[in-house]
């Protein structure tokens, strides 16, 4: 198979996760074969990474290395942004991967910051395994648990200790303030809101988006490749995380609520 190929596959089946390292790779895909039919390919991969169409758009208007430099410098911010919402003694639950998240938590660790997290397996594909790793081989105290037992760590009385907040990424930051994570995101936060637990948004501005983004469903082989003939499963990857369970959005714009986001991203252009 070829580079580009290579490209395309791992984004489609997950193998490159998170939506900054997904851009990444696209970005790189299509540096290998800038062509129309490339960029409409690549488009089509993971329909709900803004991020991902803002690169290409972008790619053919500057530098490939400005835009890779944007990166680094937004999680730069957003690490120092992080610092004020992160403190020491604290329970982080999180859900999925995010690299903004876990490369702002690595960051707090390695500024003195003294801090436990709860991180969810994430079903079907595991992608909680990926984020156990990084912050445990950072020096960061992890305990994994698995998606259903969310709930327990959000409530006061559960078996398991609750969480003091919880942080979880973003595939897409939606102009009515709503944000797209990872499926469970918003249940989490609605059990988070109403228990009093702040929910923290952790996001490259890049992923805003005015205009309608659509909610992957991927295939059923994921949940149950040999499952019965008759039984029917849905398999919805992302969902939308309601504004108002969302305490705020800690982007390289700065540490807003959802509305002032908004307001912020598109006074930066960003459409």
């Amino acid at each position: 198979m070829d580079r580009f190929g290579k490209i395309c596959r791992g984004i489609k089946e997950v193998r490159i996760q998170g939506a900054r390292n997904v851009a990444r790779a696209a970005l790189h895909a299509y540096g290998i074969n800038p062509t129309a039919k490339s960029k409409k390919i690549l488009l089509g991969l993971r329909p709900t990474e803004p991020m991902l169409a803002r690169v290409l758009y972008l790619a053919d208007k500057i530098p490939m290395q400005k835009i890779l430099r944007h990166f680094d410098e937004a999680q730069g911010k957003i690490n120092s942004f992080a610092m004020k919402i992160l403190k020491n003694k604290m329970l982080i639950l999180t859900h999925c991967h995010s690299t903004n998240v876990s490369n702002s938590l690595i960051y707090a660790k390695k500024h003195g910051r003294n801090f436990s997290v709860y991180n969810t397996e994430t079903r079907p594909l595991f992608q909680g395994r990926r984020t156990a790793r990084e912050l445990s081989k950072a020096g960061i105290k992890v305990t994994m648990i698995e998606d259903s037992a969310a709930g327990d760590a959000l409530e006061k009385g559960g078996r398991i200790e609750k969480a003091d907040v919880f942080v979880i990424g973003a595939d897409a930051l939606l102009s009515n303030g709503d944000v797209i994570n990872k499926i469970g995101s918003n249940m989490f936060a609605e059990i988070a809101h109403n228990n009093h637990v702040p929910v923290y948004v952790i996001a490259d501005a890049w992923k805003f988006s005015a205009g309608n983004v659509k909610i992957e469903e991927r295939n059923y082989n994921e949940i149950w490749k040999h499952a019965p003939r008759h039984v029917k499963i849905r398999n919805p990857a992302f969902e939308k995380v309601k504004a108002k369970y969302i305490t705020a959005i800690v982007s390289d714009l700065g540490i807003l609520k959802p509305g002032q986001f908004v307001k912020a991203a598109k006074k930066e252009g960003m459409k």
